[in-house]
Order: C-alpha cells, then structure tokens, then sequence
C-alpha cells in the first residue's frame, strides 16, 4: 500500500512538472493563433482555393500553417472553404496543414522530444499533403466530392460582414478584445484534452511497466533504433490505435509521444501517433455528419493511408541521415521540473500576457461580441472527457499531498 502511495505522488508530480515544462509554450502558440484568426479571415482564402493546382494546395498548406492546432476548429474551417468554394484537395491541406503545422505544435514537440521530431513532424506534414493528393489524383472520388458539397449546400452559409484593411484590424481595440475572447477560447477547447493527457503521461511514466509496450509495440527496447520493415509496419498501425484510446488531441499527447519514444518505441511509431489525430472516431463523426458516411470514411481511408507511408518514409529517411534521436529510458521522467531556470521565468512572463489578454476580452471587450465555427462535438464524449478531467484534477491533488505531506 505505502508503495502504491509513493507512486501516486510521483505521478502526480511529474503530470504537474510536465505541464510545468510546457505552460510557457502553450500561452505563446495559443497566443499567435488567436492573433492569426482575427486579424486573418476566410474570405481571401476562399478566393484562391477554388482549383486543384499546385498553387492551391499550397496556399491551403500556408493557410492551415497559420491557423489553429485545435481539430475541431480546423474542421469547422476546412468545411467551410469547401462549401464556399475551396477545391476539396486544398481543404484537405489546410485541414492536415492546421493540425500539424503549426508554430505551437513544434514548440511543444521541441521541448518534449527534441529537433528531430519538430522536423519530423514538419517534413511529415507535408509529406500527408502530398500522399493525400497523389491518392486523390489517383482515386479521382468525383462524385464523392460533388455529394459532399451539394449536402454542405443545403445547410445555410454564414454572413460575411465588412472587411477592413490589415492597419486598421492591429489598431482596432475591439480587435484586440476578440484576440482575448479567442484566445479564451482556445483554451476553453484543449483544457480537457490536455489535462487528461499529461495526468496519463504521468502515470504510464510511473506506474505501465515496460512489458506492456514491449507487448504492444513488437521488438522494442531502450536505446533500440533499427528495426525490420514489419515491425516499423506494426508499429505506425499500433501508434493510431493508441493514440485513439487515449481520445485526447495532438497537443495533449506529445508528453505520451515522449514516453513511448523512451520505452523504445520506434521513430516511426511515435510519428504515427502524432500524426493521429484526425482517424480517430470523434473525427470521422464529424466528417460523417459534414459530408456524408461514403466521404467520411474514404477521408478517414486517405488520411490513414498518407500516415502510413509518411511514418515509414520519414523514418527511412531521417535513418539515412543519422538524424533519430537516441531513445532513453529516463528522458524526461527524471528531470528536475520545478526549479529557477529559464523556464520559470517565462512562465511569469506568459502568465502575465495570459492576464493582459483576459483583461482586453472580458474587461476592456466584454461587450464586443466573437464567435468562431467549431465542429460539432458529441456531447456525451464531451462530458465524460469533463469528468475525467475533473477526477484527474482531484487525482493530481491528492498525489500532490500525498508526495509532500506525507
């Protein structure tokens, strides 16, 4: 029992000192994508999206590159250039670009797991753009494509309102209050998702012995960086499996990317995970409810397809190189995670622009109005995902009190 204890403590510290490692990131890249959203708006997107040349998936690609991490904001807004006029290959690289290309995703991967898998997770992001339009040449789903937008069709468009110039917007205090509102609402969309991920980031780190991921992740082991084509096989199939179990977001699974890695997880299979994101359920009942089951599964099929290859090449590739990393057993389970470095300094410093934004969104801007589309979510999974983080703010707690007081 005193055992057991003794881990729940060092559990919840190192959930607590995971999160402690990442606060600063969040702020920054929640902070540059709410700035992004309200100062850049879907109108001139929709205008240079309309065919499917190579201009326009890469204008889809810069687009989503500067858009939002959130899944569910970038559905909401892959559908709605769609149904507006975006050629579906380009929303389709906005969508794989806006949950994987990201300033704050990379930042998070940086700290969690090194360079080489901010490049990964780069080259890998368009890597899934390119395999996805290559099968879309390919597979050429012409009528799946015209359904889809005559369903989208029948539902009603939202109104454009009065666009201003660019100088304008930066001076506009009612601008810079909805910067607050939004990124609020950033935060209002991924605190469930990244509780629940770093309180389960900690307990596997404490508590799921190696066997388990040995078993489950074939031939893996400490320090271990070739493996034979099959297993990496198995390993990118197995990453989307776990990554769905988990139902949290990209952002939320980065410290549990980190520790598969460190439990020897290939660099294949904990790119896999990352990039999973969008085949998990939850997605493909939204896609389901935009587009219709046929184009819902056939993007779940595409999506998962371009995984695949995009995690083999880039393992392959970076191994060509010499650039995957070492896998460690201890990484970042035995930092010391509280102490006065640089990282506590810009915690301060992003709690205090935390603080100024709140003020211009709810004091300054309370009554500027602000709404931004967001993907329909399942309200039951929405509430079970509220409890769990609930039971794991008490968990936390408890652990905490248990590793200090007693």
């Amino acid at each position: 029992m005193n055992e057991f204890l003794d881990q729940w403590g060092e559990a919840a510290y190192t959930s607590l000192g995971f999160f402690w490692m990442a606060m600063w990131a969040f702020v920054l890249g929640y902070f540059i994508s709410s700035m992004i959203q309200i100062f850049i708006t879907e109108k001139r997107m929709q205008e240079v999206m309309g065919d499917k040349s190579g201009k326009s998936v890469l204008l889809g690609t810069f687009f989503g590159f500067i858009s939002s991490s959130c899944s569910f904001s970038a559905l909401a807004t892959s559908k709605s250039l769609f149904q507006k006029g975006a050629s579906f290959v380009s929303s389709i690289a906005f969508l794989l670009a806006s949950t994987n290309l990201v300033i704050e995703l990379g930042i998070i991967i940086s700290i969690f797991l090194g360079w080489q898998f901010v490049l990964g997770e780069y080259i890998g992001g368009i890597l899934l753009i390119l395999f996805s339009w290559l099968l879309i040449r390919i597979l050429k789903p012409h009528r799946l494509i015209k359904n889809a937008r005559n369903k989208l069709n029948q539902s009603p468009e939202n109104e454009h309102h009065a666009q201003k110039s660019f100088e304008e917007k930066i001076k506009s205090t009612e601008n810079w209050a909805k910067v607050g509102k939004q990124y609020a609402m950033e935060w209002k969309m991924v605190w469930k998702d990244v509780t629940v991920g770093f309180t389960i980031a900690g307990i596997v780190a404490v508590f799921v012995p190696d066997s388990f991921f040995q078993t489950l992740f074939i031939n893996t082991g400490s320090g271990q960086q070739t493996f034979g084509f099959f297993t990496l096989l198995e390993h990118v199939i197995v990453g989307p499996i776990a990554a769905f179990l988990t139902f949290i977001g990209s952002m939320g699974n980065i410290p549990l990317a980190a520790l598969l890695f460190g439990k020897g997880v290939s660099f294949a299979g904990v790119m896999a995970f990352i990039f999973s994101d969008l085949v998990v359920f939850p997605v493909l009942r939204i896609n389901a409810k935009y587009y219709g089951w046929k184009m819902s599964l056939f993007i779940l099929f595409l999506l998962f397809a371009s995984l695949i290859a995009t995690s083999l090449l880039l393992h392959y590739g970076f191994e060509l190189f010499g650039l995957i990393p070492e896998a460690t057993a201890s990484g970042i389970t035995e930092k010391e995670h509280f102490k006065i470095d640089y990282t506590f300094f810009l915690n301060l410093a992003f709690v205090a622009i935390s603080g100024i934004l709140i003020y211009f969104g709810f004091f300054k801007g309370k009554n500027v109005k602000h709404h931004k589309e967001m993907a329909p979510k399942s309200p039951l999974l929405e509430k079970g995902l509220k409890w769990i983080a609930i039971v794991s703010y008490i968990w936390l707690s408890i652990g905490i009190i248990l590793k200090y007081l007693f």
